[in-house]
């Protein structure tokens, strides 16, 4: 199995895998590891997959945990292993890119176009909220292509495999408002940052988290500075003049512009969070 071949397993590693379905892949992950821990939402591929190790040595270092792999609670683990139905593709994604304690890698199986989208540049068709949050949190590799006669039957679109490391240390960002920022910049990417943030919705919520922060600012008596007297659209107007930011888009910036402008907002009292 070329997945577990990337993984790089070794003799005293936990590996959670989701979505066994029969066990062809976790049964070379049991040969190679300490244990297996696989989750399956599937009653029927449960019991499929601990027939397939029944009587032999592997059956004790296997645990099966039936239900929902995004709404289960993980267990600790070195490497996961995973070949992911699209469904749940972007969910997973983040539900590991926010898993702690870190792990050492995750090998994991995308149709391919979901697969790119998380090495997408900017300036790419498929450069997105998705890329971003991933290359923020996470070195990403792909490692192959999977053409889709590979499986029986065949489906409709190519696969690829792709390795992905939590970056350790995680960034010095607080991820929720560097997310909301995001969320709401990739709504309408090839607009101007000027025109996504000045509508009327956005100035509204700015406006609410502005006054929230305010008052724990005067309540805990930090220090008023220029911009506190000015509305988060005056301040979103001066931000958005700025040489670097003027006229610019989305998708064309990439992680340092985003940092460095969640950076000058925040610094100026506007909070996406």
């Amino acid at each position: 199995m070329a997945i577990v071949a990337k993984s790089g397993i070794k003799p005293t590693d936990s590996v959670l895998e989701i979505g066994p379905g029969t066990g062809n892949m976790t049964v070379p992950l049991l040969q190679k590891s300490k244990h297996v821990v696989a989750i399956e939402y599937d009653t029927r591929m449960v019991r499929e997959v601990l027939k397939r190790v029944e009587g032999t040595s592997e059956e004790r270092k296997l645990k099966v945990i039936q239900g929902d792999a995004i709404k289960t609670r993980f267990p600790f683990f070195d490497v996961c292993v995973a070949n992911v139905p699209y469904q749940i593709s972007s969910a997973l994604v983040f539900k590991l890119l926010s898993h702690r304690p870190m792990f050492r890698c995750a090998v994991m199986m995308f149709q391919e176009e979901f697969a790119l989208r998380l090495t997408a540049r900017p300036g790419e068709a498929l450069y997105c909220r998705l890329s971003v949050n991933t290359q923020l949190l996470a070195k990403v590799d792909q490692l192959m292509k999977v053409g889709r006669n590979n499986f029986r039957p065949p489906p409709k679109v190519e696969s690829r495999v792709v390795r992905l490391e939590l970056r350790n240390p995680p960034p010095p960002v607080n991820f929720t408002e560097w997310d909301g920022m995001i969320r709401l910049l990739f709504n309408r990417k090839n607009k101007t940052l000027r025109s996504v943030l000045l509508t009327k919705p956005t100035i509204k919520m700015l406006n609410e988290n502005m006054r929230t922060q305010r008052a724990l600012n005067s309540s805990n008596n930090t220090g008023m500075n220029d911009d506190e007297e000015k509305t988060s659209e005056q301040i979103i107007e001066d931000v958005v003049a700025m040489e670097q930011w003027k006229d610019k888009r989305a998708s064309k910036l990439d992680l340092d512009d985003f940092l460095a402008l969640l950076a000058e907002f925040n610094k100026r009292g506007v909070h996406f969070a």
